[in-house]
């Protein structure tokens, strides 16, 4: 049989994905009911409360547990929220924080503490930071030592390699920064109808630029294809920039053209307004993605000349015990916690902490890669 064969089958295998977690944007935009949770004053008060507790006993934000960090009555309004997380539509919003009157570790330690109520905290860079800053710092991202989220340009679509990504603004931007995102099971079912030999080609091998960060006896790029199956469930993972930083490697293959054609068809799909949803960030949002399900941007945005007002978010990676199945590449990309989910990018030597400033939290000159996310 001929590479053409095969392919040809192996097209005739995919199927279009359905449930809850194929969406259009447009569609949600007018039931944000369904995906939004306000905190009401008793929530606010058991939060106040558990902050105080750990700012009593003088804990790291690092050392704050679900046990640690009790919330009697809205603990029940986050297992609705991971359910709408892990079997919905993928992604929530919790509004309502009290930021306003928290100093930079109260509100690090109520994020923190809610988060660790959906999952496990784990690195999003080489220094071994489990909680991030998202904030302009002036980087240029389009030089190969800088990270996009740390500049106000335009984000591209994509994933982060965690089971769920969380942000909780603490200052907006003066204008634009919205929040995009979309459903990759949707975009995998436009693509389908499309071109479903650019899908298979996406279930195939693609190889990925580790940017440095190279966990103990691995390569410095790792392969990792855009769609991947386990037990017949779909999950995605996308970052163009890693894909294409890994041809500066002689061994690893050449992109061919029919690859590029899929990379462009993706983000055509991902940048249709008809099936995107934008939001805006207010002081105290939290969002919440799944990333196997969901691929997110950001639009650019102008910020405040004064340092105090500029955009600033707080991010968390979390791995979840509720996650999906995932396929053996997920594995060759990063190593897996005690509960066996993706680890992030934790490197051999580094221990996790939880930096509460901007300057603590900015990445070493080593690690100011591109990264989408």
């Amino acid at each position: 049989m001929t590479s053409t064969e095969s392919r040809i089958m192996d097209q005739a295998n995919l199927k279009p994905v359905n449930g809850a977690r194929v969406w259009r944007g447009p569609d949600l935009a007018t039931r944000a009911e369904e995906w939004t949770y306000r905190l009401n004053a008793s929530d606010i008060e058991e939060i106040d409360v558990a902050v105080q507790n750990i700012a009593r006993q003088g804990l790291d934000v690092l050392e704050i547990t679900q046990d640690l960090f009790p919330l009697p009555d809205l603990s029940k309004a986050l297992l609705r929220v991971q359910d709408n997380l892990q079997n919905a539509l993928g992604f929530a919003v919790i509004r309502g924080i009290p930021v306003a009157r928290y100093d930079t570790r109260q509100a690090a330690i109520a994020y923190f503490g809610i988060g660790a109520h959906l999952g496990e905290a784990v690195s999003q860079n080489a220094r071994g930071h489990a909680l991030g800053h998202v904030c302009n710092l002036g980087f240029d991202p389009s030089l190969p030592t800088a990270r996009g989220y740390q500049s106000a340009n335009k984000l591209n679509f994509h994933t982060d390699p965690t089971d769920l990504v969380g942000l909780m603004c603490l200052r907006k931007a003066k204008s634009g920064g919205l929040s995009s995102i979309v459903s990759a099971g949707t975009v995998f079912n436009e693509m389908l109808k499309q071109r479903p030999d650019l899908v298979q080609v996406l279930t195939e091998t693609l190889y990925r630029d580790r940017r440095g960060e190279i966990p103990e006896g691995r390569e410095p790029w790792y392969r990792f294809p855009v769609f991947n199956f386990r037990d017949g469930h779909l999950t995605t993972n996308y970052v163009r920039s890693t894909i294409e930083k890994a041809q500066r490697f002689d061994d690893v293959p050449r992109l061919t053209e029919i690859q590029r054609e899929a990379f462009a068809l993706i983000e055509s799909i991902t940048a249709d307004p008809a099936l995107y949803l934008n939001m805006e960030f207010e002081p105290g949002d939290i969002q919440l993605l799944n990333n196997h399900y969901i691929l997110h941007s950001r639009t650019s945005y102008e910020d405040y000349p004064e340092p105090e007002k500029r955009r600033h978010l707080l991010r968390l990676w979390l791995a979840s015990e509720a996650g999906p199945p995932l396929a053996d590449p997920y594995y060759e990309f990063m190593d897996k916690t005690m509960s066996g989910r993706p680890n992030g990018y934790l490197m051999p030597g580094v221990t996790l902490s939880a930096p509460l400033s901007v300057e603590d939290g900015g990445p070493g000159a080593s690690e100011q890669r591109v990264a989408a996310g």
